[in-house]
């Protein structure tokens, strides 16, 4: 994939600002209450009802190996598109803040270091430089597993027979 520049939402996990391309984003949500899936797989950690559609929520905190915390008013839950193996559909990822939209120009932004061991879990899109900060610019593709995915589905049929 060609790294693009462009304007990105930016958020906090942690100490760490992460980025993902606003095209992506969907909707901002303050932190509501999140329905349980039993024998949850993985970071889905439930699901929201938002207008009426069923959407997934990844703790990305989970996701990236981080510790948990409890949900404060600064958390929310960015709904983004994402696209594995051909199945576009919303998920929803919380963040313990959100910061700002910023513009990276495309010169500006260097591909992930190569790792030994590349895995699925491959979420970074690239490290973006602004104002002598570094941006953790995601991958909203690789958000999920294609093991993820078909969990998800299953659920979202279960819910609405």
């Amino acid at each position: 994939m060609e790294i693009q520049g462009g304007k990105f939402l930016t958020f906090l996990l942690g100490k760490e600002v992460y980025g993902i391309p606003i095209k992506k984003v969907k909707e901002i949500v303050g932190m509501m209450e999140v329905a349980f899936i039993p024998k949850g797989q993985g970071d889905i950690q439930g699901s929201i009802t938002l207008r009426d559609q069923i959407i997934p929520i990844v703790d990305l905190r989970l996701k990236f190996g981080m510790a948990t915390l409890e949900y404060i008013g600064h958390t929310h839950i960015i709904v983004i598109e994402t696209v594995v193996s051909d199945a576009r559909m919303l998920v929803g990822i919380t963040v313990d803040s959100i910061s700002e939209v910023v513009n990276i120009a495309k010169n500006d932004i260097e591909p992930p270091p190569e790792f030994e061991a590349r895995s699925e879990g491959d979420f970074l899109y690239g490290l973006g430089k602004l104002k002598g900060k570094l941006i953790l610019i995601l991958n909203c593709d690789k958000i999920l597993n294609q093991e993820e995915v078909v969990y998800i589905k299953q659920e979202l049929d279960h819910r609405l027979l």
